[in-house]
């Protein structure tokens, strides 16, 4: 099993700062059928302060703060863009 990590860096519209750090496991399937197969997993997207991240899609995240209205924030990652 490989796990990966990487933070992007996202703003809301009044140009607050949010950190989301990703999450993704890759497992190695080489030892079944196929030599070099890998089956990935759905990526797992929270804040530094521990609040869930959904990707809406391109570079826009939802970010939910319990007890708070959710926010749409913005990355200009290349990843996501």
């Amino acid at each position: 099993m490989s796990d990966t990590e990487k933070t992007i860096l996202a703003f809301d519209q009044a140009g607050n700062e949010y950190f989301i750090d990703m999450f993704h496991s890759s497992r190695d399937l080489s030892d079944l059928q196929h030599a070099g197969a890998t089956h990935d997993s759905l990526p797992a997207f929270r804040t530094r302060e521990g609040h869930s991240v959904t990707h809406l899609g391109g570079g826009e995240f939802a970010v939910m703060v319990p007890g708070e209205e959710e926010v749409t924030v913005r990355t200009e990652d290349p990843g996501f863009a």
